[in-house]
């Protein structure tokens, strides 16, 4: 089967108005949190894509009963500590960062000894940066060299923990927050600043977590074995994959988007502030707030003129799943660009930086790329006219998604490979970029 696409021509002048699919990270804490809850907890829009299912798959392993219909998701949730475990349990998270921390921290009550594991991209990141917090609640872990596969030993007795996270990880945070909720005590988390999903869901459970927000960094306090009431959660759509569009419409001509209903979480919006920086025309509408998510429709208008931006790396957590993206923004910007501090992004699916500097210099954009931080030089009139192969990238779908748009809207005949790479995240990613004229074969 032919795992590649092929782009030849750039994307015509388009004026639409979408949906995208719902948050991924909101679909996999929604479900792990109903899964803690007692009762029936429903979902609507949930992003049904690998990484979801397979958050789901793990769930039913650990006896919880799981209904995915068309519209909807039906989670019947046993309670903390509620989770049956058999012998040999083995759970695997796929591709999925966040379900594999998460899950680690669920799992320091394991009652029996877990396995987690993951695909061969998931394989290759730091695990030991969950491993070590959790340990001091008094579970016993076993890994390949701080990789995938984990063996976990829970207890039965965990104890509360205080805990500095100095990485701005909001996987490290909600995985130490996950396991805290079934320990007896106050658990207190000094954190980065960094997504702050978790925190939110848990505050609109009513569930007794007190956060005081500070200048560097946030002050989290986690009183645990409080029961988890049963809820239904309408997903907003993702602004990682809002992104994909944003871009589209940035780099392109004469064109105009609307995309509706989009998680506009502050922790999240890094890439607004960014690209309005930049001069990309962004603007918000029916704004309201949704189980203390704020939500928003999204309109942009092409600009062909767009400015250079020295990146602050305090803009850095907000936006780190977008990087690739704003650098092809910087590939046409006039003037440097500059973004430092990055080394969070090669603990992503691949070597983010990495990938985001083979992209530019296969595009001809120049770039001087450092162990955590990249320099581009914008070319206004960058016209690619060459073939461009894209491959071997440890099937990471954002740098699959970043080549499309890159293909779209500078020109050349791309090849691009693994599209199936999108099943992770975005599994109609194609089909939308179609819908709005894009052509791929």
């Amino acid at each position: 089967m032919n795992k590649s696409i092929i782009i030849k021509k750039t994307i015509k002048p388009f004026n639409k108005v979408i949906n995208v699919e719902g948050d991924k990270s909101l679909s996999i804490r929604w479900a792990l949190l109903a899964s803690q809850a007692k009762g029936k907890s429903k979902s609507f829009n949930l992003l049904k894509s690998e990484d979801v299912i397979n958050t789901l798959n793990c769930l039913r392993k650990l006896g919880i009963k799981v209904k995915l219909k068309k519209k909807s998701c039906e989670i019947i949730g046993k309670d903390l500590n509620g989770y049956k475990y058999k012998k040999n349990l083995i759970l695997n998270a796929g591709n999925s960062g966040t379900l594999g921390r998460l899950l680690t921290g669920l799992m320091v009550h394991a009652e029996e000894k877990v396995k987690i594991i993951g695909d061969k991209s998931l394989s290759k990141r730091d695990f030991l940066r969950v491993t070590r917090p959790l340990k001091k609640f008094g579970a016993n872990f076993k890994t390949n060299k701080g990789k995938l596969p984990i063996y976990i030993s829970g207890t039965t007795s965990p104890k509360p923990i205080r805990y500095y996270e100095d990485k701005g990880s909001a996987q490290i945070k909600s995985s130490i927050m996950l396991a805290a909720l079934n320990t007896n005590g106050t658990t207190v988390i000094k954190a980065k600043k960094s997504r702050d999903h978790t925190e939110i869901l848990l505050n609109y459970l009513r569930l007794p977590i007190k956060t005081v927000r500070k200048k560097k960094y946030d002050l989290i306090k986690i009183n645990g074995k409080k029961n988890i009431r049963s809820f239904n959660y309408n997903i907003p759509s993702d602004i990682s994959s809002s992104a994909f569009f944003i871009v589209l419409v940035a780099l392109s001509r004469n064109s105009k988007l609307k995309i509706k209903n989009v998680n506009i979480n502050l922790t999240r919006i890094g890439i607004l502030e960014i690209l309005k920086k930049m001069g990309v025309n962004i603007k918000l509408s029916n704004y309201k707030i949704y189980r203390g998510e704020k939500i928003a429709d999204l309109t942009i208008i092409s600009n062909n003129s767009l400015k250079a931006i020295n990146c602050p790396s305090s803009m850095n957590s907000a936006a780190i799943d977008e990087f690739l993206l704003i650098f092809l923004v910087a590939a046409k910007a006039k003037g440097v660009s500059y973004f430092k501090n990055l080394s969070e992004l090669n603990q992503k699916e691949s070597p983010r930086l990495y990938w985001g500097a083979q992209i530019l210099t296969k595009m001809g954009v120049k770039n001087v790329l450092k162990k955590d931080s990249i320099k581009i030089y914008g070319n206004p009139k960058l016209k690619i006219e060459k073939k461009i192969t894209i491959k071997n990238f440890l099937k990471d779908h954002r740098v699959f998604m970043t080549s499309v748009i890159a293909a779209l809207t500078f020109g050349g005949k791309w090849t691009i490979y693994d599209k199936d790479s999108v099943k992770t995240s975005f599994p109609t990613f194609i089909a939308k970029i179609k819908s709005l004229g894009g052509r791929l074969s």
